[in-house]
């Protein structure tokens, strides 16, 4: 069995699929929808300054763990 991803995999993975996810919404949907990568950005930039940010506090309480505790 494979170990399960660090926390810091996991936000990488999540800030990539949003960003993705609001690149395809704004060119079928509206141009509005860059504001959501807008704040995947700024989230990135919260968890770099702070070590924390809304989805790293969220996926913590869920179970996945660090690769390095703080």
């Amino acid at each position: 069995m494979r170990p399960a991803w660090p926390l810091e995999r996991v936000l990488f993975a999540l800030a990539g699929s949003m960003t993705l996810v609001a690149v395809v919404l704004s060119v079928l949907v509206s141009p509005w929808f860059v504001l959501l990568a807008g704040f995947v950005g700024v989230n990135q930039w919260l968890y770099v300054v702070t070590g924390a940010c809304p989805a790293s506090l969220g996926l913590e309480r869920a179970g996945v763990k660090p690769r390095c505790p703080r």
